[in-house]
């Protein structure tokens, strides 16, 4: 057991570059260890710098952290070591940059700062860049004090690599505002009585987009399919739906999610693998109707309240949505499920708890340590 220590001391969040929801985890991070009284650096490269919000108790240290190995990674662990001398824990987030933070951190010599760890995503793509980043990983397991996976599969699979502690780390979406949700329809879909069927979703390959472009068609016109986001992928999915004309409208990044939502008969999302899905969280506590893919930690953060279908699936996907929009009892038998789900999801105060602890700035007691490949309930 460790001794709970007076007053939190100084953390350094490390991240590289982000979408969004890493940096935005960031964010909320630094924000609950400043309420608790600990000195917070945020380090991470100039691009993040909107997202992370930086403020009177929260100090910003531009260290440029590229999404893969560069000759510029010398100067960032240079700088993460500089920052990390002075600290009592160093807690990284992402494969990338908590490898350069371990490095760092293991060459402040006999007063190094903790290391803690959050992976965020599974490593996918060309065999070239796995096998990166399963070196990568094993500098992460065996260098870091603590690492937190997203989902049960991450912590399984750095506790392999033999990390010798590990949790689930708890990413609750932030809340928005609920916004006009008679504007945002209006702007999605005038004619009235027409269903929607909503997908929030950055426009990339994990997203599974072309499995919801196969349940579009399949359905046909039965209801207007809209994906509220943008991304590289943006262009290609634009000239299939033209070609085919489905009944898929892309709306582009949009700020009133929430609304959109809230007039949505049915939330999909088709992902390939999601940690903690901060959309699906959102789903849940606007008391949507889900269908979504059984991918990564999904499951994890939906329980029984949504229903999930394999990845890739688009027979089974257009199915399901199709049987939601003809039983409105079983909506909104769904929506009552959302909503029990979310109130059960953790919160801000449970964030804090879990870190304060991973930094051994409160006592580990019985309930809550934490060995390698187990985790806390959602």
């Amino acid at each position: 057991m460790r001794r709970a220590v007076a007053r939190p001391g100084r953390v350094v969040q490390v991240l590289g570059s982000s979408a969004g929801g890493v940096a935005r985890h960031v964010a909320q991070l630094a924000e609950l260890l400043a309420g608790a009284g600990a000195e917070v650096v945020v380090a991470g490269p100039t691009s993040v710098l909107d997202l992370v919000r930086p403020g009177p108790t929260v100090r910003f240290a531009a260290v440029e952290i590229a999404d893969r190995p560069r000759r510029s990674d010398v100067t960032a662990v240079r700088a993460l070591r500089r920052l990390a001398a002075g600290a009592e824990v160093v807690h990284a987030h992402g494969l990338r940059a908590g490898a350069l933070a371990v490095v760092a951190a293991r060459s402040c010599g006999r007063r190094r700062p903790r290391v803690v760890v959050t992976l965020h995503n599974l490593p996918v793509g060309p065999r070239t860049v796995r096998a990166v980043a399963a070196v990568l990983e094993l500098v992460v397991a065996r260098g870091a004090d603590t690492v937190l996976g997203v989902s049960g599969d991450l912590v399984e699979r750095v506790a392999r690599r033999g990390a010798r502690r590990t949790e689930r780390a708890l990413v609750p979406a932030p809340v928005r505002a609920a916004g006009d949700a008679t504007a945002a329809r209006a702007t999605i879909a005038p004619r009235p009585g027409v269903a929607i069927v909503l997908t929030v979703a950055r426009l990339a390959p994990q997203k599974g987009l072309d499995v919801l472009l196969d349940a579009a068609g399949l359905l046909e016109e039965s209801a207007l399919w809209c994906v509220a986001g943008d991304g590289p992928l943006a262009d290609g999915m634009r000239r299939r739906i033209g070609a085919e004309r489905l009944p898929v409208r892309l709306l582009g990044r949009r700020d009133d999610v929430p609304a959109l939502l809230a007039v949505a008969d049915v939330v999909v999302q088709t992902s390939v693998w999601e940690g903690q899905p901060l959309g699906m969280q959102e789903a849940l506590r606007s008391g949507s109707a889900i269908v979504t893919t059984d991918a990564g930690g999904t499951r994890e953060v939906t329980g029984d309240a949504a229903v999930l279908v394999p990845v890739g699936d688009a027979a089974g996907l257009a199915r399901a949505v199709d049987r939601l929009l003809a039983d409105a009892d079983l909506r909104a038998e769904r929506r009552a499920s959302s909503l029990l789900r979310a109130a059960a999801l953790p919160g801000p105060a449970q964030v804090l708890a879990q870190v304060l602890r991973c930094y051994g700035w409160v006592p580990d007691d019985a309930a809550g340590v934490h060995g390698a490949g187990s985790e806390p309930s959602a």
